[in-house]
């Protein structure tokens, strides 16, 4: 089999494949086989036909057409390895010359058009400079931290007010369409301010004490009728408000390994400065990432992108999201793909090109970390990535993010004062982001695509 690659354009090919008969005939061989199975001649056994009967009976045309069929799919995937192209979408198949059924020999010739991973130029991108935010902690980080700990020590004791903005309040509710009862629940818990229900929840709740109600207009987004228009009647059954307990020695010695609260506010104070350098790191990597993008033209296919846009507006169609399908949703959602695609294919050639592996360990903590955000058992995890067949994927991730990460360790990183940010203990010497990092942003990847491996790593894309 003899195989060409001619460039249409950046990202489309045409595959011009030529198999000479001695490389048909088993597929016609085949071919006889299963023509055979499928028809019935007497005297003789189902299967058993001779060739030459079915050629009386069927045309050899017929079997022809049956082994070129069958065994076009093999011819192309064997001219893809040939030819080291990476096809992104199905491909366009034109058969342009067939041996004659007649002849026991001549070639059969067929043309593919597939879109492909198109083919870049790196810039030096050692010492790419960028500039992020100051890391100050304050006292204002440390007080707000402190009062995050006492609150998961913190009682919830009933008022006789109305609700406030971060009150805990046992709700129930009544949704109806059109003066009809289509939903309802009892006892629910909900925090004000919290925004995890119902749109206009908050307006609706805050200001009523016990006993109180109130009806408000919002859009479903469960059950039966998601995505329509309701009334929502609100019944406040109770009000709580969480109870602190005072910042002391006692309660330093109750919540940590401390004995004052002293020794607890340094390391609070330790660990918001910890956590300004995660956040320097964290913008340092994003900006990174945007200067790669600026340096290098990587052209998208229109195949890519609308194939994405369709998932992803099917998805929400079928969660009863249809109402968003708007123009301009769509061209936020085309622009996160083609923006997506392009940091895949830029941190598939630096992982290329600084020959970045991915050992056994390194998949495992990745697994583990996205299961954690799950909330799901690793191991369980583990089981449904495998059997879905996503192992792969998550191996590309990883080295994504490694890749990306190596380019971070050469940066020149400052802050908004000037000074040089040393981002050593956020990237490990191998080239990795420290796990801190995992647990950061929303990945504009996960939002064009509506994948469903949660990720916050802009460079985590999946095509």
């Amino acid at each position: 089999m003899k195989s060409a690659v001619e460039n249409l354009t950046p990202t489309r090919v045409k595959l011009n494949v030529e198999v000479p008969f001695e490389e048909l005939k088993p597929s016609i061989d085949e071919a006889y086989k299963t023509v055979a199975s499928q028809i019935q001649v007497p005297g003789f056994r189902k299967g058993k036909v001779p060739a030459k009967l079915i050629d009386q009976r069927v045309g050899r045309g017929y079997v022809l057409e049956t082994a070129i069929n069958e065994g076009l799919n093999g011819w192309y995937q064997a001219a893809v390895q040939e030819s080291g192209i990476h096809p992104l979408s199905r491909p366009e198949v034109e058969i342009t010359e067939v041996p004659d059924p007649s002849a026991t020999d001549g070639e059969l010739k067929f043309q593919a058009e597939v879109d492909v991973r198109p083919e870049i130029e790196l810039p030096d991108y050692a010492g790419i400079k960028v500039e992020v935010a100051a890391a100050e902690s304050s006292d204002a980080d440390v007080d707000k931290a402190l009062d995050e700990l006492r609150g998961r020590f913190g009682t919830l004791k009933s008022v006789e007010r109305p609700a406030a903005d971060g009150d805990f309040l046992s709700i129930d509710i009544t949704a109806s369409i059109d003066g009809a009862e289509v939903d309802s629940a009892s006892g629910l818990s909900y925090q004000v301010g919290a925004g995890t229900m119902l749109e206009g929840m908050d307006e609706a709740v805050t200001g009523l004490s016990a006993d109180e109600d109130a009806i408000f207009d919002t859009t479903l987004v469960g059950g039966d009728h998601a995505g329509e228009a309701a009334q929502v009647k609100v019944v406040v059954k109770s009000v709580k408000e969480r109870e602190l307990p005072e910042a002391n020695d006692d309660f330093a010695q109750l919540a940590s390994e401390f004995d004052t609260l002293a020794e607890l506010r340094e390391d609070l104070a330790k660990q918001a400065a910890d956590s300004k350098v995660v956040e320097q790191g964290v913008e340092a990597r994003d900006k990174v990432l945007d200067k790669l993008v600026e340096l290098v033209e990587v052209p998208v296919p229109e195949s890519v992108v609308e194939e994405q846009l369709e998932q992803h507006f099917k998805a929400e169609n079928s969660h009863g999201e249809g109402e968003h399908d708007t123009e301009e949703h769509r061209a936020e959602v085309k622009a996160n793909t083609e923006r997506a695609f392009q940091n895949e294919i830029i941190l598939d050639a630096i992982a290329e090109k600084e020959e970045v592996g991915v050992s056994q360990n390194e998949l495992i903590d990745y697994i583990v970390t996205t299961a954690s955000q799950y909330g799901m058992d690793p191991n369980q995890f583990a089981q449904i990535i495998d059997q879905s067949g996503q192992v792969p994927m998550m191996v590309s991730e990883v080295r994504r993010r490694k890749a990306l990460a190596v380019v971070l360790g050469q940066a020149e990183v400052t802050d908004s004062e000037g000074n040089k940010v040393d981002l050593s203990d956020f990237v490990r010497p191998g080239g990795e982001e420290a796990p801190a990092v995992e647990a950061d942003a929303e990945t504009e990847a996960e939002e064009a695509a509506g994948e469903t491996v949660a990720n916050d790593d802009p460079a985590a894309v999946k095509f």
